[in-house]
């Protein structure tokens, strides 16, 4: 692949991360407030763990077009 779309695979892999992390924040606001009410939190906290492991994929992804980048 040639560096033009190494750099724009980046560049998406770098969005697909900041809304990733806006959609931890919120989920995690979600969790804290149906908790202070007294409500069942447990298929949030699911969808919240799910989120987590999709940012992690993120970030693996970004990481490795950037060692690509570097070779």
């Amino acid at each position: 692949m040639d560096r033009a779309m190494e750099l724009a695979h980046l560049a998406e892999a770098e969005r697909h991360i900041a809304e990733g992390k806006r959609r931890l924040e919120r989920q995690e606001e979600i969790v804290a407030e149906l908790k202070r009410l007294g409500h069942d939190a447990e298929t949030a906290l699911c969808l919240l763990a799910l989120f987590r492991q999709v940012q992690a994929d993120y970030v693996s992804h970004r990481d490795r077009i950037q060692k690509a980048l570097e070779e």
